[in-house]
């Protein structure tokens, strides 16, 4: 098998797509977000959620990964997304990353504001790391990026960061938003760097999930699919990386689609599974493990 050379743009817009599907999920007794009212949502709980998921492709585990939603400490919250390729995919493509944002959180309002995201990767020998940092009031305030060329702040093109969060904070604000009994949905718009989109979550429906020998969530879950709309900057007339496996999904008839579920009650709703159909057939990301709440589960191995 010959491994195909990856260009360093298309890597990230592939790891940015991985973390909006993502980000960006003793046994627990899964709840349903109860029917949205009038009545004043609930705030969810400030406890810490770590989850771990393997993704598949052909039916090989190709991509191993972690997620922790940390709204422990008082007026702040920390997510933090970590993957790896595996098996034979790790020896044609070796790569390794982390992204975490750091940020300013309202618990009157359930709101998330960014103060500091970065994008750690290593592909093959090469290390980049890329930061977004954000002033108390929302607006973005520097880009920076370091590997083996450049090293500092960047300059931007004027607007292409103006009103713009990070994909993790998105997916948090919809995780909150569904746990509260609302829809899966919403719109932000997301700087990565060289270009602004729009992240875009549009509610399918409730289902109802069995656990597996590959997934240990069972239980209600609401599904909902996740889609890249571009704005400004760097984008090319011909969809590349995530675009075009993007675009591939909707000429099969469905968008890059995740379940997101309640593991305990006044938890944020977290990905249980996730759904990407391709050229080359469909991936699925699992969830295998689950810690929060005082409850845990894990995948038998």
């Amino acid at each position: 098998m010959t491994a195909h050379k990856v260009s360093r743009h298309s890597r990230k817009v592939w790891v940015g797509a991985l973390c909006a599907m993502l980000a960006v999920t003793a046994n627990v007794s899964p709840v349903f977000a109860a029917e949205k009212s009038s009545a004043k949502p609930a705030s969810v709980s400030t406890d810490k959620q770590l989850m771990e998921y393997d993704v598949y492709a052909g039916g090989f585990h190709v991509v191993s990964s972690d997620l922790t939603v940390d709204l422990s400490k008082k007026n702040t919250y920390m997510l933090r997304l970590a993957a790896y390729t595996h098996g034979m995919l790790a020896k044609l493509a070796p790569w390794k990353g982390a992204f975490q944002t750091d940020g300013w959180y309202n618990a009157k309002k359930d709101a998330g504001q960014p103060k500091l995201h970065f994008s750690d990767t290593v592909w093959r020998d090469e290390r980049e790391l890329t930061e977004f940092e954000y002033n108390k009031n929302g607006s973005f305030k520097e880009y920076r990026i370091t590997n083996k060329k450049e090293k500092g702040a960047k300059p931007l093109e004027p607007g292409l960061a103006d009103d713009s969060t990070d994909v993790l904070t998105s997916t948090l604000h919809t995780m909150v938003k569904v746990a509260q009994g609302g829809k899966c949905e919403g719109t932000d718009k997301i700087f990565d760097g060289s270009r602004s989109y729009n992240l875009v979550f549009k509610e399918v429906g409730k289902a109802m999930l069995e656990a597996t020998k590959l997934n240990v969530y069972s239980g209600p879950a609401i599904e909902c699919t996740v889609e890249v709309k571009p704005l400004k900057g760097k984008w090319h007339e011909k969809p590349r990386g995530w675009m075009s496996i993007q675009e591939q999904g909707r000429e099969r008839g469905t968008m890059p689609t995740i379940w997101l579920a309640q593991m305990a009650p006044g938890e944020a709703a977290v990905p249980v599974k996730i759904r990407v159909k391709t050229d080359y057939g469909t991936l699925f990301m699992h969830l295998t493990g689950y810690k929060g709440a005082g409850k845990t589960l894990k995948l038998a191995q």
